[in-house]
């Protein structure tokens, strides 16, 4: 199984894994031609991706999903409430093959799984993702909200995974940003901090790596984010980041 963050950050959010001959997205938060620009650079066609299957509504997981699929042919997979949402804006234009599923189901792709896992993040119906195939698991847990009891016996099960670790506390804390949106990214449908990321990674005792996802640019950066990891958590497996501006490379369970 590999995995490509092709950016991840408020400014836009796309993964690629390609397992047992399926090719997935998971999420559209880049334009189109970026992504294809960046799949293009590991000789991978964005055409062939089986499906495109998307976390929630925010604009930085979502706003693109329509050109994928209208320029792409991708088929998109979302919750009923996700979708009802942005068509009630008209974010997406016009959509011609979307499969709903219920937060917490299993998508089944060929011989490849995806488990939903319903997230408290302040969204109307977020999930995060565990990919299974060949006896490997990998897990894009981003915009969590909280760390809530599932994500542990979650994280432990895991080959590989994608984490959030949205902030550092003391950046935050003394940011720039005001009172009410500290308040929201701290709290409970918010986001999890690099020190909640790093706890919660105590509990991976199958993981070969990690990488820090959904890195703000304000109140966070890769230097500490690792710093704090590596504190808590050791150098039992590896870490990586994963860039708002381009592509992390190949990574392998």
């Amino acid at each position: 199984m590999i995995a490509i963050s092709l950016q991840s950050g408020s400014n836009g959010n796309c993964t690629y894994v390609e397992t047992n001959g399926i090719r997935l997205l998971f999420d559209a938060g880049i334009c189109g031609l970026r992504a294809a620009s960046r799949l293009a650079a590991y000789e991978r066609d964005i055409r062939e991706v089986d499906a495109l299957i998307i976390s929630h509504d925010h604009s930085d997981h979502i706003n693109y999903a329509g050109v994928y699929q209208r320029k792409y042919g991708l088929p998109i997979y979302t919750t009923q409430k996700t979708l009802c949402k942005v068509e009630r804006k008209n974010r997406l234009g016009k959509l011609n093959n979307v499969n709903c599923f219920l937060a917490g189901e299993k998508l089944q792709f060929g011989k490849v799984s995806v488990h939903t896992i319903p997230t408290p993040h302040d969204c109307v119906d977020g999930v995060a993702f565990v990919i299974s195939s060949g006896g490997k698991k990998l897990g894009i847990l981003t915009d969590l909200g909280h760390l809530f009891k599932e994500l542990f016996s979650v994280i432990a099960s895991l080959d590989g995974v994608f984490i959030e670790s949205n902030y550092d506390p003391v950046m935050l804390s003394s940011g720039p940003y005001p009172a009410f949106l500290k308040k929201r990214i701290q709290g409970p449908k918010g986001h999890i901090s690099n020190v909640e990321s790093a706890e919660l990674l105590q509990s991976g005792t199958k993981l070969k790596w990690a990488c820090l996802a959904h890195l703000s640019e304000a109140n966070n950066n890769p230097d500490v984010a690792l710093k704090t990891h590596h504190k808590i958590v050791g150098r039992r497996f590896s870490f990586y980041t994963a860039s708002r501006y381009m592509s992390s490379g190949i990574l392998t369970v």
